[in-house]
């Protein structure tokens, strides 16, 4: 199927799998490998462990979703600015995301807080200000 390895594709997937909270496509898009990267950078590693972290955030904030609104890719890593949406504030705003793709699937889910160091980092253009009148 065309398009179903690109790296943005992929990613976007992913991302529908976690905001419609399923569990199954998300482990069918992880690598046997795949790691997880919180914005605090705690890690969790391997496709068991994560899908059961997946399944204890889903259902400890349901209301959990992510908007993308740009993406970046270089050597299969995608990075992505956007917001999370959440009832719970600490959950809730502008984040950024990267998403390591092998072979269709993610290898590397990392979130990020959304700071001009990050997008330094990462390589993101800074944030434009609204335009003032």
């Amino acid at each position: 199927m065309a398009g179903v390895t690109d790296p943005i594709s992929v990613a976007v997937r992913f991302n529908d799998r976690i905001n419609t909270g399923d569990l199954i496509g998300l482990a069918t898009l992880m690598t046997d490998d795949h790691t997880f990267v919180d914005t605090q950078g705690a890690v969790v590693t391997g496709k068991t462990a994560c899908v059961e972290a997946w399944r204890g955030f889903f259902a400890a904030f349901p209301d959990y979703r992510n908007t993308f609104t740009s993406f970046g890719v270089r050597d299969g890593k995608v990075t992505i600015v956007g917001r999370s949406s959440c009832s719970v504030p600490v959950l809730d705003g502008p984040a950024i995301w990267t998403a390591t793709v092998r072979h269709g699937r993610v290898a590397q889910w990392r979130v990020y807080e959304d700071t001009p160091d990050v997008r330094q980092r990462l390589g993101v253009a800074p944030e434009h200000p609204a335009h003032q009148p």
